[in-house]
C-alpha cells in the first residue's frame, strides 16, 4: 500500500527495495507497451519467406490488419510480465545471496562478479522458461495468424481471440502442444539470461560497484554519474546478449510457426540451415540485381 507524503516518514515511508520493484514493474508495463508493435514484427520477419523491409512489413501489416494487428496477443505479455519479473529476479538474487553465504566466487575481481551473475542469470531463465514458454507460443501464434491462415490455405475474415487460441492449440495437439518448441525456448532463456547478468556484472565491478552491492566512485577513464551506470550497463548488456542469441529465436519462432501450421516438422538443426541457404540466396539475388543496374 502506498502512502502519501504527509504522512509519518518513520512507519509509512517505502522501504528503497519496494520503490525499486514498483519503478520497475511500472517501467516495465510501459516498455511492453511501446515496443510490443516491433516484437510483432520481428516475429513477421523471422517467418517471412521474401526479402522485405522493416518499414514495407509494417505498411502491409497496417494495410492487411490495422493498427491492432501490431498489438494482437499484447495482453500475454502484460498479464505475466509483473510474475515473471518479480521471479526471475527473486531466483538471481537467492542464487547469489546463497554464493555470498557459502563463500564461492566471492573473490573482489570481474570475474567472480560475472562468473556469478551469469551462474545466477542462468538459474533464473532455465526456471522461468518452464513457465513461460506457454505463454509465448501463445503470444508468437496470435502474432501470425494471417501468416499461419495462409499456410494452411484458409481466409480469415476475423482473427481468434486468445482463449480461442488456447484451445485449438490443444485441440490439436493436447497439453504438449502448449510447450511446442519447449527445448529452444529453454536454451535461448537461459543463455539470454545467463549472458545479459554476465556482462552486467561483470561491467557494474569494471565501473565501480563494491561486491557488497554499493555503487563506488568510477574509474577515471570513463567519468560518469554513478547513477548512469546501471542504465549503461544495462543498455549495453541487453543490446549484446540479445545479438547473440537472436539467431536462436528466429529458429524458434520458424519452428514453432511450421507446428502451428500443420506443417511437416524440421529440426532446429535443419531449420537453421535452410534458413542461412535462404540468406544466402537471397544475397546472391541481391548482388547480382546491383550488378544488373550498375551495368
Amino acid at each position: 500500500m502506498l502512502h502519501t507524503p504527509l504522512a509519518s516518514h518513520s512507519n509509512t515511508h517505502i522501504a528503497p527495495g519496494n520503490k525499486a520493484v514498483v519503478c520497475a514493474l511500472s517501467a516495465s508495463y510501459v516498455s511492453t507497451f511501446a515496443g510490443y508493435p516491433l516484437d510483432s514484427i520481428k516475429s513477421r520477419l523471422q517467418t517471412t519467406k521474401t526479402r522485405i523491409t522493416v518499414p514495407k512489413l509494417a505498411m502491409m501489416v497496417y494495410r492487411e490488419e490495422g493498427v491492432m494487428g501490431f498489438y494482437r496477443g499484447l495482453w500475454i505479455p502484460l498479464m505475466t510480465i509483473s510474475f515473471v519479473r518479480a521471479a526471475s529476479f527473486t531466483i538471481y538474487s537467492g542464487t547469489k545471496e546463497h554464493f555470498a553465504k557459502h563463500n564461492i566466487l566471492c573473490r573482489n575481481s570481474m570475474v567472480d562478479a560475472a562468473l556469478t551473475g551469469g551462474i545466477s542469470g542462468a538459474m533464473s531463465g532455465a526456471l522461468i522458461s518452464f513457465g513461460s514458454a506457454p505463454f509465448e507460443l501463445v503470444k508468437v501464434r496470435r502474432q501470425l495468424e494471417y501468416t499461419i491462415a495462409a499456410t494452411k490455405g484458409v481466409s480469415m475474415v476475423k482473427p481468434p481471440g486468445t482463449v480461442e487460441a488456447v484451445k485449438d492449440i490443444y485441440r490439436n495437439n493436447g497439453l504438449k502442444g502448449l510447450y511446442t518448441g519447449f527445448r529452444l525456448h529453454f536454451v535461448r532463456d537461459t543463455a539470454g539470461t545467463a549472458l545479459y547478468f554476465l556482462e552486467y556484472d561483470g561491467m557494474r565491478h569494471l565501473l565501480g560497484r563494491q561486491r557488497s552491492g554499493e555503487q563506488g566512485l568510477t574509474p577515471s577513464w570513463l567519468p560518469i554519474h554513478p547513477q548512469l551506470v546501471p542504465f549503461v550497463c544495462g543498455s549495453l548488456s541487453g543490446v549484446t546478449s540479445w545479438a547473440l542469441i537472436y539467431p536462436l529465436d528466429v529458429v524458434k519462432t520458424k519452428v514453432q510457426q511450421r507446428s502451428l501450421a500443420g506443417e511437416r516438422y524440421r529440426s532446429p538443426w535443419e531449420t537453421l540451415y535452410r534458413l542461412v541457404l535462404t540468406l544466402l540466396n537471397q544475397n546472391q539475388y541481391w548482388l547480382a540485381s546491383e550488378e544488373y543496374i550498375v551495368g
